[in-house]
């Protein structure tokens, strides 16, 4: 069976399914194609206000396809290069895109599969699940954003022994550090990211649009360039319909309508 992501609509959560069975839900060129294809197209769909990114039969992604580097050794730099950056263009895709993103993770997130989950907004995983960034033990290093995304995530020193020791951690170490988000039983992650899902659904899309550029952007800016970013969002979005909205039905103490 040819690898896949399958893509549902669970009310106003588009749920992206990685499956390849036979690999382990390995990633794979049209994987990532169709995920690009997915954001951008529900970028501005007003039935789409967030995204969950999960793996199929209890496991989230075993990361690249072994078989396929090993023959891509047999290409040139520029091609492999190519094929590094069709994944790099999905991770950016994730970041960039207007809405949260979550990663349900079930069983193994490993190599670039633990790169995809840190490239989401937040992450559930299952209490038995694990996380190894296993490059350095086929001898390479990591892509997909990993070495970035722990940076900003952990001290150096617990990055530098996931990325140089490449041995597994398990979700309950990553959520007493805060790079899971929330802790679900086995078999529960999805269930448990659609739920996050529901509570970020009902608040203001443009709010969560302008705190997620916020935060992508604070760690390169300084401090007076991050104040200048928030007075600009926070004016337009008390310009925003879903400001009057939100502050009446605050006041009002009743659920909020928004756009």
């Amino acid at each position: 069976m040819p690898a896949q992501l399958q893509s549902t609509s669970h009310g106003q959560t588009l749920v992206l399914t990685i499956r390849h069975p036979e690999m382990s839900n390995a990633l794979d060129p049209a994987i990532y194609a169709a995920g690009i294809e997915a954001l951008n197209g529900t970028e501005r769909s007003a039935e789409v206000r967030s995204v969950v990114i999960t793996g199929a039969d209890g496991t989230f992604c075993a990361g690249g396809n072994l078989q396929r580097l090993l023959a891509r050794r047999q290409e040139d730099a520029e091609s492999q290069a190519q094929g590094v950056e069709a994944l790099h263009h999905w991770i950016e895709t994730i970041r960039a895109y207007p809405k949260p993103v979550i990663a349900a993770v079930e069983g193994a997130a490993a190599g670039a599969g633990f790169s995809l989950a840190l490239a989401c907004d937040l992450v559930v995983a299952a209490r038995n699940a694990t996380f190894t960034m296993a490059y350095s033990s086929i001898a390479l290093s990591p892509d997909g954003g990993a070495s970035w995304s722990l940076a900003q995530a952990v001290p150096r020193q617990l990055a530098s022994e996931m990325l140089m020791g490449g041995g597994k951690v398990d979700a309950e170490r990553l959520h007493a550090l805060g790079v899971v988000n929330r802790l679900s039983q086995a078999g529960s992650a999805l269930a448990c990211a659609l739920e996050l899902a529901d509570t970020l659904n009902a608040r203001a899309p443009n709010a969560l649009a302008s705190i997620k550029e916020l935060i992508s952007e604070a760690p390169q800016n300084t401090l007076t360039t991050q104040l200048a970013q928030e007075r600009q969002h926070f004016v337009r979005n008390l310009q925003h319909p879903n400001a009057g909205e939100g502050i009446s039905a605050f006041l009002e103490k009743r659920a909020a309508r928004y756009q």
